[in-house]
């Protein structure tokens, strides 16, 4: 088995690996517990390492939060889409609401991202490409809006956690405006405005 961590460019030792780990897995913990700011020899104390073992894997504090989001992406969030029980809206549905879950317990973590564009575009682009498989067996089943896109889907995920209030552990509120806005991907009898461009 390769023990490298999702996004590395050649396979790291095993002892490297597991030091690799032991930072992701305590700086995610320690963005969304401390705050954005938390000082990377806590990172360090938290994952059991000495801060040089940490600054050897991780250069800068960018460098981190890109191998945080990874990881989360990886491990987190693109398994929310991986489904197929035959029900195409309920496969569907089901992996927004899923993702809509981990975004909400992250959200620190995915504001450091954009605030530091770590987001990694293949990470982002191998979740876009499972939402369209789950949206294509959506669309030829008929029981969504066949102009429906990817950037649809993720716009439902963007509002929905938008609107949610704060200090909402159960996420009653997020799945009470996720179904609303899914009843609007199913399909009408006008067709939706087009959308504007994509900003690049």
């Amino acid at each position: 088995m390769d023990p490298s961590p999702p996004g590395a460019a050649t396979p790291l030792r095993a002892d490297a690996a597991r030091n690799h780990r032991r930072i992701v897995e305590a700086a995610a913990e320690a963005f969304e517990s401390d705050g954005p700011d938390v000082p990377l020899e806590e990172i360090a104390r938290r994952a059991g390492l000495g801060v040089a073992t940490l600054y050897r894997r991780f250069r800068t504090r960018e460098a981190l939060v890109r191998a945080v989001v990874e990881e989360l992406f990886a491990a987190e969030v693109e398994p929310t889409a991986d489904v197929d029980t035959g029900d195409p809206w309920a496969d569907l549905v089901g992996a927004l609401s899923r993702a809509l879950d981990v975004i909400a317990g992250r959200t620190v973590i995915l504001k450091l991202a954009r605030d530091s564009a770590a987001y990694d575009v293949d990470t982002v682009h191998r979740y876009g490409r499972a939402l369209g498989r789950l949206l294509d067996r959506a669309r030829d089943a008929g029981v969504v809006r066949p102009e429906l896109t990817v950037r649809d889907l993720s716009a439902v995920l963007i509002m929905a956690i938008t609107i949610a209030r704060h200090g909402d552990p159960g996420g009653a509120d997020r799945r009470r405006y996720l179904g609303l806005l899914t009843d609007g991907l199913r399909p009408a009898p006008e067709p939706l405005p087009p959308a504007g461009p994509e900003s690049s």
